[in-house]
């Protein structure tokens, strides 16, 4: 197979999930069914946020940008995938699969880092409550937020200038649905050493840290509990963990099952299963679990509804009003 540079490389060929022709209009609406829904559930959260002044808080301003990068997150892969099943043709360009590298691994981080600070405050809201508001206002949640962006930012963008220097076989195949980092270096004919010793360094820094911080957040939380004598106090307050618990089991899960899969396996269909896992069932999810169990979240959405309820009858009012006005100073 003949080696181009990378400069004249123009495409790969995704593999996708797979190549059964029968089965692609059924994947389709599958994935085009999944991506609405996510769409949906996490645009609600952020409008309920939002719209209800109640939930103006560091827990729910937390909640929204994971939302809100949830929705890229998904959108990154899915509407690829959906025009390459539509097409029949699972080509990518190589400036796509570029643009994903670099946006997954930014999203992902994201995703990673936000967790642990949504720890961190139910950390600070539990154990230290009175000195919650000092700790945890609203100036110092969007600095920590703005400060991970430009971190990702050029942890991702080193991984897409050090990818963009290996040369690759015309007609490469990428055994997956997307441009996952770990799989272009594999396919690449060239030395890429310093790739994967970054690719790893970053990975155990931007992993470990989230999750030590996780760890010693909740091992603080159940120590106040355990100090607490008030059996409803302490379920009332390990209650508001429980949502976030769950987001974090989903994703670290899904993260663990595709990193054991790569490197233990090596199975493509298990790798696969494992990866849609944390790219398109997370993000779908997370918006039922805050939305079920937590009341806040469900009573915004309720007068959210309510409020998209009657305002065609509010319109109707007005105008009814106008026009019995104009209709007055007429006579």
């Amino acid at each position: 197979m003949e080696i181009e540079n990378h400069t004249l490389i123009t495409k790969f060929l995704i593999l996708g999930l797979s190549d059964d022709p029968e089965l692609q209009p059924i994947l389709f609406g599958l994935f085009l069914s999944m991506y609405l829904v996510t769409l949906l559930g996490n645009l609600l959260i952020i409008l309920a946020v939002s719209s209800d002044s109640h939930l103006h808080k560091p827990m729910y301003f937390l909640l929204s940008n994971l939302s809100f990068i949830d929705i890229c997150f998904i959108s990154t892969t899915i509407p690829k995938m959906l025009v390459n099943m539509q097409s029949q043709i699972k080509d990518i360009s190589y400036i796509e699969c570029l643009t994903q590298v670099f946006f997954l691994n930014t999203f992902a981080g994201m995703d990673n880092f936000l967790l642990t600070l949504m720890a961190y405050d139910r950390f600070v809201a539990i154990c230290h409550p009175l000195n919650y508001t000092v700790i945890m206002n609203p100036r110092l949640c969007a600095l920590l937020i703005l400060m991970l962006w430009i971190i990702m930012f050029w942890v991702s963008l080193i991984h897409v200038l050090l990818m963009n220097e290996l040369n690759f076989s015309r007609g490469t195949e990428i055994p997956h649905f997307f441009c996952e980092l770990a799989q272009v270096l594999k396919v690449s004919n060239s030395d890429n050493h310093v790739n994967n010793v970054f690719m790893y360094v970053m990975s155990s820094l931007l992993g470990v840290i989230p999750m030590t911080g996780i760890l010693m957040s909740y091992s603080q939380i159940v120590s106040s509990l355990l100090r607490m004598s008030s059996t409803v106090s302490k379920y009332k307050a390990f209650s508001t963990c429980g949502s976030h618990l769950c987001v974090v089991s989903l994703f670290y899960g899904s993260g663990f099952g595709v990193y054991f899969s790569s490197s233990v396996v090596h199975s493509t269909q298990r790798r696969n299963v494992a990866s849609l896992m944390y790219t398109v069932i997370s993000p779908m999810l997370n918006p039922f679990i805050y939305t079920l169990r937590n009341k806040d979240v469900k009573g915004a959405l309720g007068k959210l509804f309510n409020r998209v309820a009657s305002s065609p009858s509010c319109i109707n009012d007005i105008r009814n009003k106008l026009l019995l006005r104009s209709i007055r100073q007429i006579l």
